[in-house]
This record gives structure tokens, C-alpha cells and sequence, in this order.
């Protein structure tokens, strides 16, 4: 039992190591911010950032959007798979964003990104939303963008639109 225990602990400590801590986003903070932040329909495709235990995406996914998540640790994404399995809407990638590519349906990108990773996060975003030719919004849980001005900040929750950047052809 000891050996679990500590199995644990040094899963989750290699995961903060490369990523964000496990927060659990409060429900009722996250309905508010997809009732007043941002409203999800079928026509989204929501990406969350190191998705946990899933309760965004099966938030996301209730709402009818199609949630599509990336968890670095395996435990929260057997965890987030199982409580998941009766929506086909929800999918879990054990997989790191960083090594990701967004689909090119994605319409908002869902982030807990820490002051360290913030900012790489929003480049990752607005370099997809360049390829993508589209506009994607970020709302990040927690921290605001250094530099940017939110469209709108719900509690926690900061709501940022990424556009593409323009890239001019020579």
C-alpha cells in the first residue's frame, strides 16, 4: 500500500514538473462562464488544456459542443475517460498539448495555465488560429494574458478572442 501511495505522489509530482498542478475547476464557476463568458452550442469545438478529471469537457459536452481534452498524467485521464464514457461528444487524449495539433474545427480553447505557461499557451492558440485561418477564443481559468485585454472576465474566468496572424506573401 505504501509503494501505491508513493507511486502516486511521484506521478503526480512528475506531472506538475512538466505541466500545471491538478485544480479542479469549480462547476458553478464553469456554468457561469459558459452561461455569461462564453455561451457553447453544437457549431463549438472546445479544447481544454490539461483536462483532469473532465468536468469541462463533459460541461462542454452537455451543452452540445464537441470537448476534446489533452492530460499529461494517466491516472486523471483513466479517471476522466471512465466518468466520460457515455458521451460521444467527450474524447481524452493522453497526450501532451505542447506536441499537439488543434483540429481544425476548434472554435475555444479552455486553459489553467499557470504564470510560466500562460503566455506559451496563447502563442500554441494564435500560431493554430494562423494555420487554421480562423479566429478561436481562449478563456483562461485563473490567470490573465500579460499584454492582452480580455474581452470580458467572469469571476475567475478570463475570456480572450486569438485572432490569426497576418501573414503577408512575398
Amino acid at each position: 500500500m505504501i509503494w501505491v501511495i508513493f507511486f502516486v505522489v511521484l506521478l503526480f509530482g512528475f506531472v506538475v514538473f512538466f505541466g500545471a498542478p491538478y485544480v479542479p475547476t469549480k462547476k458553478s464557476d464553469l456554468v457561469r462562464a459558459f452561461d455569461e463568458l462564453y455561451t457553447l452550442d453544437n457549431s463549438d469545438t472546445l479544447v481544454d488544456i490539461g483536462s483532469g478529471d473532465g468536468v469541462v469537457l463533459r460541461l462542454a459536452a452537455k451543452r452540445g459542443a464537441q470537448a476534446i481534452g489533452y492530460e499529461i498524467n494517466p491516472l486523471l485521464v483513466i479517471l476522466s475517460r471512465f466518468l466520460s464514457r457515455s458521451d460521444p461528444l467527450v474524447i481524452v487524449h493522453f497526450a501532451s498539448f505542447w506536441h499537439a495539433k488543434l483540429t481544425p474545427e476548434t472554435t475555444v480553447v479552455y486553459v489553467f495555465g499557470d504564470s510560466r505557461d500562460i503566455v506559451k499557451m496563447t502563442d500554441k492558440v494564435r500560431e493554430s488560429a494562423t494555420e487554421m485561418k480562423h479566429s478561436i477564443a481562449l478563456i483562461s481559468y485563473g490567470f490573465d494574458v500579460p499584454g492582452l485585454v480580455p474581452q470580458k472576465k467572469v469571476g475567475a474566468h478570463y475570456l480572450y478572442q486569438i485572432e490569426p496572424l497576418q501573414i503577408s506573401e512575398a
